[in-house]
C-alpha cells in the first residue's frame, strides 16, 4: 500500500509542495484529553512498553487533528533500558536512575542488547500503528542522541546544567567515550529494526546538545550522531534535531540528514543562512506561544511559513508541545498550515 498523504516524504527529498506538511515534538502525549483518560489507568512505562497502549496513543493526535505525520509514542529512555540501566519515571518528578553510570566499574555492567529483545515492543507497536494510520500518513520514529542518553546515564535524573554528566565527560574521558559508542550501536540497531518494523522517517533528538560548547559539543556529541546519519541514511530519512545547537547547522548539513529541527531561538533566516539553504530545515514555533490567542497563532504561523519559505520545510514547534496548552490552541496551528496557501 502507498501512503495517501506524502507531503511530509516530499518535503524530506526537497520536493516542491502545495504547502509545508505540519507534525508538533509529543504530539502524542499529554495535552490531549483522550490521552489523559488512559494516564489515570497505566504508569508511564506501561503505556510505552504495552503495544495496543502506545500504537492507539500515537494515533489520537491524528484522529483529532489530521497532522501529515505520525510520531510513535515511546522514550528516549527506553534505550538505556534495554541497555541494562534501571530507568524509573517518577511522577511529579520525571526520569530517575538510581545507578548512574559514573565509572569504568559501572561501564563494564552496560551492555549493547539484542533490541529484537529487549525492545521488540516497540517493534510491535509500530507493526499495531501500521494497521491502525491505514497508510492515511507516514510514521516517524526516534531515538535519543548518544550525548543526550548520556546526560541521563551519568545525572541519573533531569537537570538544568548537567554539570555531572559533563564533568564525567571532561575527567574521564576515555570511560565517557565508551558509553556513548555503546549508546550509539544499540541506536544504530534499534533505529534500523524500526525502519525494518515499518516507519518511515527516524528523528534523533539532541535535547541537551546546546549545553556542550561548540568545541565539546565536536568532541562528544556529533561524531555518534554522524555515526547514527551514516547508518541509517541509506534506509530512510534521517531529521536530526539539536536544541540550542545552531552553531552546529553547517556541519549537520553536510552530514547527509534529510532535515534538521531547529529551536525558537535561531530565526529562519539564520537558519538558512547557516545550513547552507538546501538543506530541508523543521520548526521552530515557540511552543509557549501556542498560549497566544487562536487568531494570533494563525498570523505567526503564516509569518513563519512565509520567512522559511514553503518548500524544503517541515512546520513544526521549536521543542516539545506543553502539557497545558489548550486543545484548540493546537488545532489552530495544525489548521493554519493546512489553510495555507501563497
Amino acid at each position: 500500500m502507498a501512503i495517501k498523504n506524502t507531503l511530509f516524504l516530499q518535503a524530506l527529498k526537497g520536493e516542491t509542495v502545495e504547502r509545508p506538511p505540519v507534525w508538533m515534538m509529543r504530539q502524542a502525549g499529554r495535552y490531549l484529553p483522550e490521552f489523559m483518560e488512559l494516564k489515570k489507568k497505566y504508569d508511564f512505562f506501561t503505556r510505552c512498553q504495552t503495544p495496543e497502549l502506545a500504537s492507539e496513543i500515537t494515533v489520537q493526535p491524528i484522529r483529532r487533528f489530521g497532522m501529515d505525520a505520525a510520531i510513535l509514542f515511546s522514550d528516549i529512555l527506553v534505550i538505556p533500558q534495554a541497555m541494562a540501566i534501571e530507568v524509573e519515571m517518577k511522577p511529579n518528578f520525571g526520569p530517575y536512575l538510581p545507578n548512574p553510570i559514573r565509572s569504568q566499574k559501572d561501564l563494564d555492567r552496560v551492555i549493547v542488547p539484542d533490541v529484537h529483545e529487549s525492545l521488540g515492543y516497540v517493534l510491535d507497536a509500530i507493526k499495531m500503528t501500521k494497521v491502525k494510520l491505514q497508510d492515511e500518513v507516514p510514521l516517524i520514529g526516534f531515538a535519543g542522541s548518544p550525548w543526550t542518553i548520556l546526560c541521563y546515564c551519568v545525572q541519573g535524573q533531569g537537570s538544568k546544567t548537567f554539570d555531572k554528566a559533563k564533568e564525567f565527560c571532561f575527567t574521564q574521558p576515555l570511560v565517557a567515550h565508551g558509553l556513548l559508542q555503546k549508546i550509539t550501536d544499540t541506536t544504530i540497531a534499534y533505529l534500523k529494526a524500526k525502519v525494518a518494523a515499518g516507519v518511515n522517517a527516524v528523528q534523533v533528538f539532541d535535547s541537551w546538545g546546546g549545553m556542550l560548547s561548540p568545541e565539546d559539543y565536536n568532541e562528544f556529541s556529533w561524531p555518534y550522531i554522524q555515526q547514527i546519519v551514516d547508518a541509517l541514511k541509506n534506509e530512510a530519512p534521517v531529521i536530526v534535531f539539536g536544541k540550542g545547537c545552531w552553531f552546529a547547522l553547517k556541519t549537520m548539513s553536510q552530514s547527509g540528514a534529510a532535515a534538521l529541527g531547529v529551536d525558537w531561538t535561531c530565526s529562519a533566516q539564520n537558519a538558512r543562512y547557516l545550513s547552507g539553504g538546501n538543506i530541508t530545515l523543521q520548526g521552530n514555533f515557540d511552543p509557549t506561544r501556542l498560549f497566544s490567542p487562536p487568531a494570533e497563532i494563525k498570523k505567526m504561523v503564516t509569518k513563519m511559513i512565509r520567512d522559511f519559505g514553503k518548500d524544503r520545510y517541515i512546520v513544526n514547534l521549536g521543542h516539545g508541545i506543553l502539557p497545558t496548552v489548550p486543545v484548540e490552541n493546537a488545532k489552530a496551528f495544525i489548521d493554519a498550515v493546512k489553510s495555507y496557501s501563497e
